[in-house]
């Protein structure tokens, strides 16, 4: 197997391997792996040629489809930084992404450049703009110059600008728990160590067909690219409108993998799934937050053959934890151990090692943990530090520090080395001298499948400190009777636990940008 060090290097190594093999399908297009490549040297030429310079910031305002990747992939090989931006983000926070890392060229579509209106003017770095199709008419705002992809990739390739592994390959956007989103900046060496532990445990390999349900602005959504140009595999685009769509792109592509977050989950066991549609499906992949066990359950009754992986991680880390397949009925509520060539800590306030059981912060090192928050340094600051000299892995004689990333979640680690995920420190509910993690009131709302969808969150109290409220949707086509779900309550849980306000929602939960239930939308 090919060298990769670079983040296109996935790609050029698997079309050296098998350049007739076919990387990427969308809307009935196929585009193997020696095209991709190409495709990806000619974007990068045509963006040196505008003048892109090592490291600047190449936006790219797209739905999934091939131009999305090429332009990617291609940014990476010209020497530039891509930041990928969800589609469903609206103008005003398009503007902030484009200002807030001083974006150069701008990739979009006509439609989406139409919808950004005078957004533009305000973005003082932007010097390009590339729309996906002819645009009828060319705007300009300033300085800025509007051309078409077609007229980009209209170029010789030529090689690209010297770049190593610790240079900046891509800044995601991740939403924060006060503010508006931040940009975490990746390195080649991240995403490319990143694929490589993630195809290790999920074992990809080249005859996957593999399913990018999720937005490629998310890591674990953009993780689905990776993964599979590491093995050589193909990758299924989906924009998908409803979670059925989900499904028949599953049998119709004959999907090997499918990772995707807890709400999607619980909204396709709410559907009748085809049968034998574990004959290939081989694994299903849990990220961004804690699948209930209920759905847990009910996916593994429609999906005997299929194996599950639960994971944890967090965009700062990209990935942190998973439970093998063979451990989930040992331990369905664990999210596992550290992935290859990760280390995860438990630690005490002082950086100590906390006893098994003993509940901590989590904090990761090696050679995933990112380059920090974009143009912020207090936050970098807060999230990013040196392991203290008492942690585990440090050495005695070793002078410069080494940066990890403190998670903010409190997690324990058993006797056998598994942790468990026990809440967020900015989301802990603090009751009746008790501290309540949501996720832990959510489960038990679950599990007594009379709710669709729950959120629990604290609300102040004079003498309690506070208590706990929650907000659930009915299960499709059914009532639900508020009075029956709290005597459920009252009998699975402990009295402090118990919510004292309960708040039907009608329809789905909001969602945040990367699909999970947007919890400040309704707090």
């Amino acid at each position: 197997m090919a060298h990769t060090v670079l983040l296109h290097d996935l790609v050029q190594a698997s079309a050296q391997r098998n350049p007739d093999a076919i990387a990427l399908s969308h809307s009935g297009m196929n585009m193997a792996y020696a095209e991709l490549a190409t495709a990806s040297e000619l974007c990068a030429a045509g963006l040196q040629g505008l003048g892109l310079v090592r490291g600047e910031r190449v936006a790219i305002y797209l739905e999934k489809r091939i131009e999305t990747v090429v332009a990617c992939f291609g940014t990476t090989t010209a020497g530039g930084a891509f930041v990928p931006i969800n589609p469903i983000l609206k103008p005003a926070q398009v503007g902030h992404i484009l200002r807030d890392c001083n974006v150069r060229v701008l990739i979009t579509s006509p439609t989406r450049l139409a919808s950004l209106g005078d957004t533009l003017t305000e973005c003082h770095d932007l010097r390009h703009v590339i729309v996906t199709d002819a645009p009828d008419e060319r705007p300009q705002w300033g300085g800025i110059r509007v051309q078409s992809w077609n007229e980009l990739l209209d170029v010789a390739a030529c090689g690209g600008l010297r770049v190593i592994d610790s240079d900046i390959a891509a800044i995601l956007y991740t939403s924060g728990s006060t503010g508006r989103p931040k940009g975490v900046v990746l390195s080649h060496r991240n995403m490319v160590c990143g694929a490589k532990s993630v195809a290790q445990y999920l074992e990809n390999r080249a005859d996957d067909n593999l399913l990018a349900a999720l937005p490629l602005s998310f890591d674990a959504g953009f993780s689905q690219l990776t993964t599979a140009f590491h093995s050589g595999a193909r990758v299924v685009l989906l924009n998908y409108l409803l979670p059925r769509d989900v499904l028949k792109t599953l049998v119709r592509e004959h999907i090997t993998g499918l990772t995707a977050v807890p709400p999607l989950w619980i909204q396709l066991t709410q559907l009748d799934w085809p049968e034998g549609i574990d004959r290939h499906l081989r694994y299903i992949a849990n990220t961004g937050g804690r699948m209930p066990q209920d759905t847990l359950k009910k996916l593994r009754e429609r999906l005997p053959r299929t194996r599950p992986y639960l994971m944890y991680g967090l965009t700062e880390a990209f990935r942190a934890t998973y439970l093998p397949p063979e451990q989930v009925d040992q331990r369905p509520d664990s999210i596992g151990k550290a992935i290859p060539n990760a280390e995860v800590l438990v630690l005490r306030e002082d950086g100590s090692e906390c006893a098994p059981n003993e509940p901590g912060e989590l904090v990761q090192r090696g050679a995933l943990v990112a380059l920090g928050y974009w143009n912020d340094a207090e936050r970098t600051a807060e999230r990013f530090r040196p392991l203290p000299p008492v942690a585990p892995g440090r050495q005695a004689g070793l002078i410069l520090p080494e940066i990890a990333v403190f998670s903010g979640d409190t997690v324990r680690r058993d006797e056998d080395g598994y942790l468990y995920f026990i809440g967020r420190r900015d989301e802990m509910i603090k009751t009746s001298g008790y501290r309540v993690s949501p996720s832990e009131v959510e489960e038990i709302l679950y599990a007594t499948q009379m709710v669709g969808e729950c959120i629990a969150f604290g609300v102040e109290h004079p003498t309690l400190g506070q208590t706990i409220a929650v907000i659930v949707t009915p299960r499709p086509n059914l009532l639900l009777d508020t009075d029956a779900l709290l005597a459920e309550c009252r009998q699975r849980m402990p009295g402090y636990m118990v919510p004292t306000r309960i708040d039907v929602h009608d329809g789905p939960l909001p969602r945040n940008p990367n699909g999970k239930i947007d919890r400040k939308a309704l707090i």
